[in-house]
């Protein structure tokens, strides 16, 4: 299981350092896509798990999924980390998810998310536990 939320820099030349404790779970070889939940962020699959979301998009109607099969293989790269722990973003998906400077690295159980350092903060501006709680109860969590 992938947890827990990271501060790194892109460095100049589009890399980002991917922490240990995610380098685990993510496998040597990796896939990164273009995020398609609605936020401008990167998700970062192992082989293992973007098997199943494959398997998951290869199950669905062909003409009503034509427009997500699009989307997300045309965005996916496998990629692998270098000695130091680095992984080159390709620069589509850097301005995709507008990651320059500092990037926030965030573990989502069965994913990695990479998002801009101001981005992440204002997706979480409004996760205050008295939110979170009403929205538990809400998914009767």
């Amino acid at each position: 299981m992938l947890f827990g939320e990271f501060r790194h820099n892109i460095d100049k030349k589009g890399r980002i350092f991917i922490p240990a404790k995610l380098r685990e779970g993510l496998g040597d070889r990796f896939v990164v896509c273009m995020g398609f939940d609605g936020n401008h962020c990167l998700f970062v699959y192992s082989a293992e798990e973007w098997q199943k979301l494959d398997e998951k998009i290869q199950a669905m109607p062909t003409m009503k999924s034509r427009k997500i099969r699009r989307f997300i293989y045309s965005s996916a790269v496998e990629l692998e980390c270098d000695a130091q722990g680095r992984v080159l973003i390709p620069q589509k998906l850097r301005e995709y998810a507008e990651l320059e400077g500092a990037a926030a690295i965030v573990g989502v159980s069965n994913h990695v998310e990479i998002w801009s350092k101001d981005q992440w903060e204002e997706e979480n501006a409004e996760n205050t536990p008295e939110n979170i709680a009403a929205l538990m109860e809400e998914l009767d969590f």
